[in-house]
């Protein structure tokens, strides 16, 4: 039984699968509102185990997508992730929000990209499932590598429907001149799916050193940097 966390968009949600030998069955899934996760997502998860008459015991890798995306769902899902593996000794899985998108796409090479507001945006280039390098890009630099010779296809992290520019009203509306191919943000579910081959693999990773894969520090930190440059 494997279970897992994706915090990092607009909405929460929560997977419980079983771990077959070429795919996962789903047991249950459940979606969290903005600005609910601190104080759902343990009650969620024991909520989810409780329907199935299981207990964290029975939980055999929690999985867990580290970001890039919202700092605060980062945090929190990442905290609860590795709180629930190191207290119950649960091997723990780590993936990228930007690799699940690529890999979603089903495109051998792929440039992922997730608003990022301000005008840019985290960038994944992913080939044959391979991490050729996460950024935070402006919008001209996300355009400029779109369009580099064998770049792939720009996939945005979309909620809307069809594959048409002109119905995207969010700001990966903008990177329309790049022709890009819309899929809509993969749940926890399909991080269960995308994390299977290295569950099998035993290449899990440590809960002491793994970190949020924020791609960029958020404004408090800026400050407190500032600050202390100020001060010294």
């Amino acid at each position: 039984m494997l279970l897992s966390l994706n915090t990092c968009g607009s909405t929460a949600t929560v997977a419980l699968g079983i771990a077959g030998a070429q795919d996962v069955k789903i047991l249950a899934t459940a979606t969290l509102a903005a600005r609910t996760y601190s104080a759902r997502l343990i009650p969620e998860i024991a909520a989810m185990l409780e329907s199935r008459q299981a207990t964290l015991r029975d939980i055999e890798a929690i999985v867990v997508v580290n970001g890039p995306g919202s700092f605060t769902g980062i945090r929190v899902g990442l905290s609860t992730a590795k709180g629930l593996a190191e207290g119950a000794g649960i091997p723990l899985l780590a993936v990228s929000r930007l690799a699940l998108l690529a890999g979603a796409s089903g495109l051998p090479h792929v440039l992922a990209a997730v608003d990022a507001g301000r005008g840019e945006y985290y960038v994944g280039e992913y080939q044959d499932g391979n991490n050729l390098g996460e950024l935070l890009l402006s919008g001209e630099e996300t355009v400029s590598a779109a369009k580099q010779p064998g770049a792939g296809v720009l996939v945005c992290d979309e909620s809307i429907a069809g594959d048409a520019p002109a119905s995207a009203t969010s700001a990966c509306a903008a990177l329309a001149i790049c022709g890009p191919v819309y899929v809509q943000s993969p749940d926890a579910a399909e991080a269960l799916r995308f994390a299977l081959g290295r569950f099998r693999a035993g290449k899990f990773d440590d809960p002491e050193t793994l970190e949020a894969n924020y791609l960029r520090r958020s404004d408090a930190e800026v400050f407190r940097s500032a600050r202390a440059g100020v001060a010294t």
